[in-house]
């Protein structure tokens, strides 16, 4: 850095000493005309010596100045040269400092400038630009709430990770929903040099509900106006987002601009970009007062220390109650009453270039802000439409944010080189773990499968459903992938209940995911599925973490452990309520049994009762499933005697039974160990019997596999041996574990599995 900041004052010496030596040289002739304040002439011609003397000393004079003229341009000419190659290697070697500090860019002083649309240029004059040290911590405060926000903050957070060098340090003003979501996400994301802290939503809203408001946002987009409160106390600077904001650069250029700041000046805002508060859209239209355009919320930057000082609770209330009496609401939220406040107080503004904001709503002015999209710094979608807006750069936008949308997230966990990250308890933890594994060990991968820290997005779309009063109330839990889509109509219209569903998916399947469930109009009317994205990462599928995924958000007091395969009976969920209190499950450990079919048959007439079920059975419609090829798997469930079985009744647990059970909320979790193909269920049945649950086989339920493609987990178990050498070490392990925390009673496992 200090190289370059000689360089720059060589560079400045040069250029004053070109512009200045000509006029100090042509200053000092014009003045040497004179002689005791009368022009004296250089001319020969105009000056007659009055002796020999005079006449020959003036003659040596103008040789010398001669002389010295020439000199003078000689050096000129030289400097001139020096300079051009100054100015030829300076963007170099500004390039080669880049990653260590961030030059603040040129802010606007000059409104006039703005409201021409002419872009202020990225200057760093290197004795007057302060720098974002290598390592200072950048602070972002953002208001969240509900499903949808929480998804969009993902993208938002995702820009700004993928350009950031600086550790961040998120303040989420949250809702429960999207607390829930964020911090699970952010959790599971394991990004180093990222600190999240949330403060609860819901506490703050008597700060503002008595403020009628129209916007979309609701009470929630007033809540920037308590982040002097709300924040901690010690925190002296925030940059404030909005959710629908995608960054295009590095967020610590931003945070450069707080050192502009002068005076009083506390608030950094780009005007808006629209004629909202001009007051001419429609007829009768009354926007609230604002300073010429005003200015936009959409991007703040925060000055906490100086507005507490300043008394800001007091100063935006008072404002706020003196113009709701005229104006009744607020239209645009919290933007009316900054606006309101600026009107007043023009002095707390520091007005940033509008390309810290491009405002991408219709009819704006943001394709003013702009010579070339590669001026851009901050895009906000801050219509109703969002990208669906009008603008003629409109696809380089969306295209842009849909490349965050769908950016694989786990790219983003890089290092800070150079910047020490806060010790995190999980993070050792984990790294420990692994470091105890043999990466020698031919079954390494499988291993390491069970420690891997998947992302984890609860709730990708929005869930609203209260459990039955009485207790009684079932959801079904599965798990799939994209080539498993299809599948969700058809169970969504066999099973009314609750049902939680864990899907593996990357960012980009995520989206597709989203247009296919929006699109739907089945899945639209369902607001009791909750679907949880787990994230890609690794070669194998986590069936298990999947399972533990789904059946940890199951708000019910009992789980309906299925597949995403199977179609349940018409009516099983209200059969298993009833059952429920039949076999009283409260208090007691049973597993409800719901007997396996399967068909070969892509279209299927589904039978409507156990009598049609068993016709379709006797005419080879329908198969107990999987009786050609894993027998043993269901075996135990007796369907013979479920032909006839007009009650429950128990069976008891064989080696490999992995029937499909109705179980408390609080069963044991799937064991993470087994991945793709292989004992994943099985185990689970083991763990069960060995905690000395019952097995209960339901006489009048029933669910059908249906036909699909193998998957690709099965196709590397039939064709990888070492595979399935990996996999009966896996069991192997499993079971021996089983001996250590259950001791005599688990010894039947081995037993039956050497016999088996």
């Amino acid at each position: 850095m200090l190289g370059i900041c000689r360089g720059r004052r060589k560079f400045l010496a040069a250029s004053l000493t070109v512009l200045c030596i000509p006029a100090i040289t042509w200053l000092y002739l014009f003045a040497g005309s004179f002689e005791d304040g009368k022009p004296v002439s250089l001319s020969p011609l105009e000056s007659q010596p009055h002796s020999p003397r005079y006449a020959a000393a003036g003659q040596r004079e103008r040789e010398s100045l001669e002389v010295r003229v020439r000199e003078v341009e000689e050096e000129n000419r030289a400097l001139r040269r020096q300079l051009s190659l100054a100015q030829g290697r300076a963007p170099a070697h500004r390039r080669g400092h880049h990653n260590k500090t961030y030059s603040m860019e040129e802010g606007t002083g000059d409104s006039e400038n703005l409201r021409a649309g002419i872009v202020a240029g990225n200057s760093s004059e290197c004795g007057q630009q302060p720098v974002v040290e290598k390592c200072e911590t950048i602070h972002v405060a953002i208001v969240c709430a509900g499903y949808n926000a929480s998804r969009d903050v993902v993208t938002l957070v995702k820009s700004v990770l993928f350009h950031r060098r600086n550790p961040l340090h998120f303040h989420l003003i949250a809702d429960s929903i999207a607390e829930q979501i964020l911090a699970t996400l952010f959790q599971t994301w394991m990004v180093p040099a990222v600190r999240v802290d949330f403060y609860n939503a819901d506490e703050l809203k008597s700060e503002v509900s008595w403020i009628p408001n129209k916007h979309y946002s609701g009470i929630y987009g007033l809540m920037k106006l308590v982040l002097t409160k709300t924040l901690p106390a010690n925190l002296e600077r925030v940059i404030v987002l909005d959710t629908d904001i995608t960054f295009a650069t590095d967020i610590a250029e931003l945070w450069a601009v707080f050192h502009k700041f002068k005076g009083q000046q506390v608030l950094g805002l780009v005007e808006n970009q629209s004629d909202w508060y001009l007051g001419n859209l429609w007829k009768n239209h009354r926007p609230w007062p604002a300073l010429g355009r005003g200015y936009n919320t959409g991007v703040i930057l925060l000055l906490l220390d100086k507005l507490r000082k300043m008394k800001w609770e007091q100063m935006w209330r008072l404002t706020a109650e003196r113009e709701l009496m005229g104006m009744l609401s607020t239209s645009l939220a919290d933007q009316d009453i900054f606006n309101a406040v600026i009107k007043q107080n023009p002095f707390l503004v520091y007005q940033l270039p509008c390309f810290w904001n491009v405002q991408l709503s219709d009819h704006t002015r943001s394709e003013q802000c702009y010579r070339d999209v590669s001026d851009l710094k901050v895009i906000h979608w801050n219509s109703p439409k969002k990208l669906r807006v009008k603008n003629k750069h409109v696809e380089f936008f969306r295209n842009l944010y849909l490349t965050f949308l769908e950016y694989d997230g786990n790219l983003l966990r890089r290092e800070l080189f150079g910047c020490p990250s806060e010790a995190d308890v999980n993070s050792e933890n984990l790294q420990k773990q692994l470091s105890e594994l043999d990466e020698d060990d031919l079954c390494y991968e499988f291993r390491r499968e069970r420690f891997t820290v998947h992302r984890t997005h609860l709730y990708f779309l929005h869930y609203e459903y209260e459990p039955a009063s009485d207790n009684t109330d079932v959801t079904l839990v599965a798990q799939l992938s994209m080539d498993r889509l299809q599948m969700l109509e058809a169970i969504c219209k066999h099973w009314e209940g609750p049902i939680s569903l864990a899907l593996y998916l990357s960012d980009a399947e995520a989206q597709q995911f989203l247009r296919y469930a929006q699109g739907s109009e089945v899945l639209m009317s369902r607001h009791n599925v909750a679907y949880h994205i787990v994230y890609k990462e690794g070669q194998f599928y986590p069936v298990n973490l999947l399972r533990n995924v789904a059946m940890k958000h199951v708000g019910t007091p009992y789980m309906f452990l299925s597949d995403i395969d199977f179609l349940p009976m018409y009516g099983l969920y209200e059969y298993l309520r009833k059952s429920v209190i039949q076999l009283d499950l409260a208090s007691t450990k049973k597993a409800m049994i719901v007997p396996a079919f399967e068909t070969l048959r892509y279209r299927l007439s589904f039978p409507k009762s156990k009598a049609e079920l068993l016709s379709m059975l006797d005419m080879g419609t329908l198969f107990t499933f999987r009786y050609h090829v894993w027998t043993k798997g269901h075996a135990p469930t007796n369907f013979a005697k479920w032909r006839t079985a007009t009650t429950p009744y128990r069976v008891e647990w064989e080696a490999d039974f992995e029937p499909y059970v109705v179980v408390r909320r609080d069963c044991p979790e799937y064991d993470r160990r087994f991945v793709g193909f292989g004992w994943n269920k099985v185990a689970h049945i083991m763990e069960l019997d060995a905690q000395e649950y019952e097995f209960i086989v339901l006489p009048n339920a029933y669910m059908i596999h249906m036909p699909h493609a193998p998957s690709f987990d099965i196709t590397k178990f039939r064709s990888n041996k070492q595979y399935r050498i990996c996999l009966k070490t896996l069991k192997e392990e499993f079971q021996q574990d089983m001996s250590r925390r259950y001791g005599f009673a688990a010894l039947k496992y081995l037993t039956a599995e050497n016999n088996s």
